[in-house]
């Protein structure tokens, strides 16, 4: 059952931190939902234009600057300072303008280089800047300074960050035709189809300048035609084609969309297309199904207690969904809280055990058909297996840890929550022990793909075993078992094909996976 809420909810610009002049009602109805998508974030040259006829115009003034057809135009940013790209060491974000003031005065009586960038209402902290090509030996030795000196903490992370200082401008380049200007720039085309570095998107293309003063490529259009390029990429039609799953998808993305309204205004857009956000692949990976799915729940949100709820979702649960609380540093929240997979109830005598993993029929496939869950059958990640050498956990661990573990003796589960996740992890090494907890365990063990790269741990639904020789009795190497893929937190997509198929509505599978919301028409 969906509940109404009469009346348009306006939601709109208003403090966005970006101007709204010359709005895209030429092509949505007064009062549909926008959103703004950085679909290049960050970026020197940024091509517009349309496979039809289109214009581009001055997005303050509504000037027409260009005219055209089926081809795109070079904007370039053209900028009277140097533009720099380096490796900056990201110390801290905060919102606290006085912890800003103390840090860059210590940072300057150091005699550091220092970078602050405005990001979600508050303030990423960067020091130091290295070439892109500088050895990890130099940048490793400079962050261990820095946090030797207070300066930084041992969360501090290396980040290529492109900066331009001074007044930048635009530069835009067509046939026989080059202007330069101060304003950010729109094309709009006869049909409502844009490209933005090659690639059709529905709605308006922008080109502004983002928090770093370089370019952003940004694709503004109405949210419900957003969902469209969401829907199929973050659950894809095929083969995860049944409607009510879609729909399901749908309205986590929606309600995930509107709640992050204004989250990157900083850098003149809502969201960004990739897995920080939601992935978003614009006109060309739209699918009749996904759009059927998300036109048959139009404006339809989940909520809880009135308010949008925080419709985090994921790949795979491996049979036990987790507690948020258990994988972020946040209190509980009622509707994240770890439910079953399978459809026994909710006793927690359903979560994985490491005898589970080892008794499915062939863990090293990274799938097993199990009857009676709603995952098993559509998700290769249910059940996983990996296994490290001596070096390569050495290896891995060294590169986490930002420092030379040596030998690997042990890998040791200190915490695990109800929901079967590993909370805390210790490895011990000869070069002391080293400590990792909730979901930032899977960054801090990795595995090593086909490709011979370490790649994140799949979930923290996990049991690591020591391998030891059968001759020598001695220890060569680590083993892991473990079901899911992803954060584990929330809607399990899979899961959501599961249950889809065996005849469950979109709102009987939200329902199950956020426990205790509504589901509510907002517009």
């Amino acid at each position: 059952m969906v509940k109404k809420i009469f009346g348009l909810l306006l939601f709109g610009f208003i403090g966005l931190g970006f101007s709204t002049a010359f709005s895209s009602v030429s092509f949505a109805e007064e009062n549909t939902q926008m959103i703004r998508i950085g679909v290049v974030p960050t970026a020197e040259n940024v091509k517009l234009g349309s496979n039809g006829d289109f214009t581009i115009v001055n997005k303050v003034t509504g000037e027409v600057i260009y005219s055209g057809s089926d081809e795109e135009v070079s904007v370039q940013l053209d900028s009277t300072a140097e533009i720099q790209t380096n490796y900056r060491l990201q110390v801290a974000w905060t919102t606290s303008n006085s912890y800003v003031e103390d840090w860059l005065n210590r940072a300057e009586i150091g005699g550091y280089d220092t970078y602050i960038e405005p990001y979600n209402n508050g303030w990423r902290l960067y020091i130091g800047a290295f070439a892109e090509d500088a050895p990890w030996g130099d940048r490793n030795a400079f962050r261990e300074e820095v946090i030797s000196s207070g300066l930084a903490g041992n969360d501090s992370f290396w980040k290529v960050v492109t900066v331009s200082n001074g007044e930048s401008l635009i530069k835009v380049t067509g046939q026989d035709f080059e202007e330069i200007i101060s304003n950010p720039i729109q094309v709009r085309s006869d049909d409502d189809l844009v490209l933005i570095d090659g690639k059709n998107y529905r709605g308006i293309g922008e080109v502004a300048f983002n928090s770093n003063n370089t370019l952003a490529g940004i694709n503004e259009l109405p949210l419900e035609e957003y969902l469209y390029g969401v829907v199929p990429h973050e659950l894809p039609p095929e083969p995860y084609n049944e409607l009510e799953a879609q729909k399901s998808q749908a309205v986590a993305a929606r309600t995930y969309a509107i709640s992050g309204l204004g989250k990157r205004s900083n850098d003149g857009y809502d969201l960004l297309p990739t897995t920080s956000d939601q992935v978003y692949g614009g006109y060309e990976v739209e699918h009749p199904i996904s759009t059927q799915a998300v036109q048959e729940t139009s404006g339809i949100v989940a909520t809880y207690e009135g308010e949008l709820i925080s419709a985090v979702y994921h790949s795979t649960s491996g049979g036990f969904t987790a507690n948020n609380n258990d994988i972020w540093d946040s209190a509980p929240v009622d509707y994240l809280q770890g439910v079953p997979d399978a459809q026994r109830g909710k006793a927690f005598d359903n979560v994985p055990s490491l005898n589970v993993f080892k008794n499915s029929s062939n863990p090293k496939s990274l799938r097993a058909v199990k009857k009676g869950d709603f995952e098993s059958d559509w998700s290769r990640y249910h059940r996983w297996h990996f296994e490290w050498t001596p070096d390569e956990i050495s290896n891995v661990l060294s590169t986490y840890f930002n420092t030379e573990v040596g030998e690997v003796y042990e890998i040791n589960v200190v915490e695990r929550s109800n929901s079967g996740r590993v909370l805390e992890i210790e490895f011990v090494t000869e070069n002391g022990n080293f400590y990792e907890f909730k979901d930032r365990i899977r960054w801090a063990l990795q595995y090593i793909n086909a490709n011979g790269d370490p790649a994140v741990l799949l979930s923290t639904l996990f049991y690591v075993e020591p391998i030891v020789d059968k001759k020598t009795k001695e220890l060569s190497g680590f083993e892991v078992y473990g079901g899911g893929w992803g954060h584990g937190v929330g809607l399990s997509q899979t899961g959501a094909m599961g249950m889809a198929v065996k005849g469950h509505t979109f709102d009987e599978i939200l329902k199950h996976y956020y426990q205790g919301i509504e589901l509510e028409e907002r517009y």
